[in-house]
């Protein structure tokens, strides 16, 4: 049982290998040899290569150095290359002082700068290249690394920078960055909440969560006397293990970043010392066998779970001996999220957004719901507005009945167009080259921070009726003609997130289309809209 549990980590690992083949440039007479953007060196569709991209070479590397009889890919030579080739194209088109960018020009991302370096190091070593001119890359991308500090709250780039410098410091065997390292992890303790929960942006992700957990965790593995670190991760998997769904998935549209993010090494790490953390991946190989995980074959997010998964395979525990049971209810008050198991019934809520939930029944999930979404008609325009996104809503709770009211929020629906992105092109070359964080700063008000109210107003009650939930919604203050259409879907989120918006089989519920109810109703009517929960 426990070596099927664990081979399925690596069954899922390698599916993706292929596709890591095909968006690397393999010719090596071509000038782009090594380069994982299929989109610049290929398709030529854009003007500067994506410096994430070339973290893939972690996995490939991985795929390499993991022997199982069910891994064609070990051992095979010209693996070795291509991962020294996206190292050496790594080095040449970075910026002079190490850095790279990721989605426009000079953006100079610490992302996409953090998570090559690890893959860089890792890999550097799983290789057993050595190479001064590589090395020396490495130490210049740290550098800047460690003095650069970007815009936002994101405890899982501090966690993982933190990583970065500690592993190639190890590597280097230097103390150069032992005091940037030491500030970054004073700043992510700090960062995490008395509930257990990273600061991601503006509140709890239980995905992104998983991801500073495996973080914390490793630098644990490499410290042990760590003592505050070891109380931070063991803190954080409390929380995770009660966020885990009866299905074995995980996260989704009730956390700050409406990611199904699951990051399972980490838990196998702190499974060394605190044996119950191992539940995590134990449900969670359930979810990989029954294919219930979400798909994140995109050009651009594909490499951060498969080095994951081969990390998980290679450092699995082969003894697991614990305990748990997770609690009947539990209330994140900071958090405002609410999980409250009852009968054979499991309900995640957000509060802070207006409602979102997750329900599932007999261990199955039934329903999915992230709010009232409205199209309505503001001159010429056409706007959507989500009951979401505005997060100070007023909330009543005792027990049997949860009722949140507010204002709905206008979503963020903006695209870029040609003339937007030329002059997104010039501030670049001329401003933005120079203070690519204020860019960055603007562009998460913008897209991710910034929210707009609406006039609109809401409520939602869900009341637990001896063995099931009821939900009922209510619209008001609003002119019904100006109204195009109103639904109920499961995955209507509305701020950007790169991890987010990804394909979970838990989104093929149809959205609940309540457009039929406009033309019955009158002036100061209200919609109100009733059901049962299966």
């Amino acid at each position: 049982m426990q070596t099927e549990k664990k081979n399925i980590f690596l069954q899922k690992a390698l599916e993706d290998i292929p596709k890591l083949f095909t968006l690397l440039d393999r010719n090596p007479h071509s000038p782009t040899y090594g380069c994982f953007d299929r989109n610049y060196w290929h398709y030529k569709i854009i003007d500067f290569p994506s410096g994430m991209a070339q973290e893939f070479i972690f996995p490939l590397a991985l795929a390499y150095d993991t022997g199982s009889s069910g891994n064609p890919y070990y051992k095979k030579r010209v693996l070795k290359d291509w991962v020294r080739a996206a190292m050496a194209f790594a080095a040449k088109s970075a910026h002079k002082d190490g850095s790279c960018d990721d989605y426009y020009p000079f953006e100079r991302a610490s992302g996409a700068a953090a998570f090559s370096v690890l893959a860089f190091v890792e890999s550097y070593k799983l290789m057993g290249f050595h190479d001064p001119e590589l090395v020396a890359f490495f130490s210049k991308r740290a550098d800047w690394l460690a003095d650069h500090m970007e815009s936002g709250q994101l405890s899982n780039h501090q966690a993982l920078i933190t990583l970065c410098l500690e592993l190639l410091g190890r590597l280097l065997k230097t103390d150069r960055w032992s005091r940037q390292k030491n500030k970054r992890l004073e700043l992510v303790l700090a960062w995490q909440n008395e509930e257990g929960w990273f600061q991601e942006y503006e509140g709890f992700d239980p995905g992104y969560h998983t991801l500073t957990v495996l973080l914390l965790a490793w630098l644990h593995q490499l410290d042990t006397g760590n003592q505050l670190l070891q109380r931070a991760v063991s803190k954080a998997v409390d929380l995770a293990l009660e966020c885990m769904h009866p299905d074995g998935t995980y996260g989704g549209e009730y956390g700050s970043r409406n990611t199904n993010n699951y990051f399972s090494y980490g838990f196998e790490l702190a499974g060394r010392w605190k044996p119950e953390a191992l539940y995590m991946n134990d449900r969670f190989s359930q979810a990989l066998k029954s294919k219930q995980t979400p798909c994140y074959s995109d050009d651009h997010i594909l490499g951060h779970h498969l080095w994951d998964h081969f990390l998980t395979f290679r450092g699995y525990n082969t003894t697991r001996n614990y305990q748990f049971t997770p609690k009947k209810r539990v209330f994140l008050k900071n958090a405002q999220l609410l999980i409250d198991r009852r009968q054979d019934t499991e309900l995640y809520l957000a509060l802070n957004k207006g409602g979102v939930f997750k329900l599932f029944k007999d261990n199955k999930l039934v329903c999915a719901d992230t709010g009232l979404s409205i199209v309505m008609q503001q001159g010429k325009k056409t706007k959507n507005a989500v009951s979401h996104l505005i997060d100070d809503y007023e909330i009543e709770t005792d027990g049997d009945t949860i009722i949140i009211r507010g204002q709905m929020g206008w979503a963020k629906q903006r695209q870029m167009t040609s003339s937007q992105m030329i002059i997104l092109r010039v501030i670049m070359f001329t401003l933005g080259r120079f203070f690519p964080n204020l860019v960055r700063k603007g562009l998460q008000k913008l897209l991710i921070t910034g929210k707009v109210r609406t006039s609109v107003r809401f409520k939602r009650r869900l009341t637990w009726n001896k063995t099931k939930w009821q939900v009922e919604d209510k619209l008001g203050s609003i002119n019904w003609q100006q109204v195009k259409s109103v639904c109920l879907g499961c995955d209507q989120t509305s701020i950007y997130v790169v991890m987010s918006r990804t394909f979970h089989p838990g989104q093929l519920f149809p959205a609940i289309d309540l457009s039929g109810k406009l033309s019955k109703l009158g002036p100061g009517q209200d919609l109100v809209y009733k059901r049962d929960l299966p």
